[in-house]
C-alpha cells in the first residue's frame, strides 16, 4: 500500500506492508493505522496475517514469468496467479510443506510480500510434477498484490530464490483421528495445497473444513469442493452474509464450530487454523477451553 489512510473504508490489506494483520471478515471498523518505520519490516502474507517473526527479505532474487491470471471468484475480489518455474528447479525443490511462503518484490512497493503457495509441494504430486507455483491473490486496489493481479502472462516477477516458512508442521498432529481445520478468506489457500498434497486421505483419519466468507460469490475453490470431498474432507462452508435461498450455516466459522461442538476427544484431535486473526484466536481459546494441546493446534505463521 503507497498512501496512509487513517480511516480506511475498507479492510486493511493483509498484502500492505504498512497495515496491520488483515482481517478478512471485518467484525469492527478497523482501527487507526500508523506507518512503521523501514528497520520494522513487517511482512505480511496474502493468505491470512503476518508472519509471527517476519524471515528476513532473501539475498538472492530471481525473476520468473506469469503463466497465468484469473479471477477466482465470481466477484474478482481474489485471484488465481500461477508462476511458470520450469527454469527455476531449486526454487521449485524447496516448497516441501504446505504451507510455505514465496517472497515478492513488486514495482514501487517499499518491502517484499510473502504469499502462501496454493499448489502442493512438488514432491507431494504424481510422477510428473507441475513446473509453477500458484497462489490466490486478494485484489484490493492501491496494494502491491493488486498490481500481481493486473499482470499478463509473460510478464516477469522478481521473486526469492527459495521458499520462506516450515510451512504447517503435520507431524505435530500424525496421531491425530480428527483433524478439524478453520480457513476464512483468502486463508483457503495453504489449505488447497495441504488438502491437495494428500493430507486428510487415510481412512484413519477425520478432517472436517470449515471454510468462512462473505457470501458465496467471494467463495474461492469451489470447483474443486468434489475433489477434495473425494478425498475424504468434509467441507462446511460458512457465509456471514449469505442472500437468503442459503440454506447453510451462517455467520463466523467461530460460530458454525461452536454450534457443531466437533471436538470428540480432545487427546486425538488436531487443528489447522489460516485465516482472519480474529478467528485464529477465539478458535485457539474454544479448542483450548475444551482440552486440547495448543502444540496440536497448526498455524503457518
Amino acid at each position: 500500500g503507497g498512501h496512509r489512510d487513517p480511516a480506511p473504508p475498507h479492510p486493511p490489506s493483509p498484502s500492505s506492508p504498512h497495515r496491520p494483520a488483515a482481517a478478512m471478515l471485518l467484525r469492527s471498523p478497523p482501527r487507526r493505522l500508523h506507518l512503521l518505520r523501514p528497520r520494522h519490516l513487517r511482512v505480511l502474507s496474502n493468505a491470512a496475517a503476518a508472519l509471527a517473526s517476519p524471515p528476513p527479505a532473501p539475498t538472492e532474487w530471481t525473476e520468473a514469468p506469469v503463466a497465468s491470471v484469473r479471477a477466482a471468484t465470481a466477484d474478482a475480489s481474489l485471484f488465481h496467479v500461477s508462476l511458470d518455474l520450469s527454469a527455476h528447479g531449486p526454487l521449485l525443490a524447496s516448497h516441501v510443506a504446505a504451507g510455505q511462503f514465496l517472497p515478492f518484490r513488486l514495482p514501487s512497493a517499499p518491502y517484499p510480500i510473502f504469499l502462501a503457495i496454493s499448489s502442493p509441494p512438488p514432491a507431494s504430486s504424481a510422477a510428473s510434477p507441475p513446473r509453477s507455483f500458484d497462489f490466490l491473490v486478494k485484489r484490493l486496489p492501491g496494494t502491491p498484490s493488486a498490481r500481481l493481479c493486473d499482470l499478463r502472462p509473460g510478464d516477469l516477477v522478481p521473486v526469492g530464490g527459495s521458499v520462506v516458512g516450515q510451512g504447517f508442521e503435520v507431524r505435530r498432529i500424525a496421531h491425530a483421528r480428527h483433524v478439524l481445520v478453520f480457513a476464512t478468506g483468502s486463508g483457503i489457500s495453504p489449505i488447497r495445497s495441504l488438502i491437495e498434497s494428500g493430507f486428510g486421505e487415510s481412512e484413519k483419519i477425520d478432517v472436517s473444513l470449515f471454510y468462512g466468507v462473505r457470501n458465496l460469490q467471494r467463495m474461492a475453490y469451489q470447483e474443486r469442493f468434489k475433489d477434495w470431498e473425494s478425498r475424504g474432507i468434509q467441507i462446511i462452508p460458512v457465509l456471514s452474509r449469505p442472500d437468503d435461498q442459503w440454506t447453510g450455516q451462517r455467520g463466523y466459522v467461530q460460530n458454525a464450530f461452536s454450534r457443531e461442538k466437533k471436538v470428540i476427544n480432545p487427546s486425538s484431535t488436531g487443528a489447522i487454523l489460516c485465516g482472519h486473526k480474529q478467528m485464529t484466536e477465539e478458535i485457539t481459546r474454544a479448542l483450548v477451553a475444551d482440552g486440547m494441546s495448543k502444540d496440536k493446534i497448526l498455524t503457518n505463521f
